[in-house]
């Protein structure tokens, strides 16, 4: 058995942690569903029943891992020789932006997707503002560092770059010069290379048979 199992769908938030393990180095195996016909037993594992979920097999015990920022990080934790963790100075803006991502930013996208209006003087109660005013903080991050914690990728970039990946090739995100530079510099990475082959011929298959 692998060190971990990693359960997916195609097309799915699941591309963002398969991008983690491969950065991280992880030993792992995939369970690959479809959304219709994933199995009730799923739901021990994510009471949820989305994915991705992660089960880590260690010292005869399993530990589930979901939420694609939570599991980016503890892969980040549990491969420390990948280089992935911040050091003392970039821990800062590392968990700044790892949790601004998965908080205001993706709340501001999906209430834009789905025509949520935040009612006028009410901006401060919704907690992420507007999605203007939360591409405007990462833009000034992205202007000024290569990186989510700097001048370095670490795992932070993983989760706030597929953002970004996904929200310039959907359109959910507009297009700004520091965001495109900063994808650019990303999908240069061989593990994201090596990820994207694998959810690719995932999503081919999943396609070629209509699910």
């Amino acid at each position: 058995m692998a060190e971990f199992t990693f359960y997916t769908v195609a097309m799915s938030r699941g591309q963002i942690a398969r991008w983690a393990l491969h950065e991280a180095g992880a030993d792992y195996e995939h369970v690959v569903f479809d959304w219709a016909t994933r199995p009730e037993t799923f739901k021990d594992i994510n009471p949820m029943n989305k994915v991705p979920a992660l089960v880590h097999h260690t010292q005869g015990r399993d530990h589930v891992v979901t939420e694609c920022a939570a599991i980016n990080h503890y892969l980040a934790e549990t491969h420390p020789q990948a280089g992935l963790l911040p050091d003392a100075h970039e821990k800062a803006a590392y968990f700044r932006w790892l949790f601004f991502a998965a908080g205001p930013l993706e709340q501001a996208i999906m209430a834009r997707a789905l025509g949520w209006e935040v009612p006028e003087g009410k901006s401060g109660t919704a907690g992420f503002g507007s999605l203007e005013l939360t591409l405007d903080a990462l833009d000034s991050w992205l202007s000024a560092n290569d990186f989510v914690a700097g001048n370095r990728f670490t795992m932070a970039d993983t989760y706030v770059g597929s953002q970004f990946v996904w929200g310039l090739r959907f359109g959910s995100i507009p297009e700004r010069p520091s965001f495109r530079a900063y994808v650019e510099r990303i999908t240069q990475r061989p593990a994201y290379a090596a990820a994207n082959a694998i959810d690719a011929a995932i999503i081919k298959a999943a396609q070629g048979t209509g699910q």
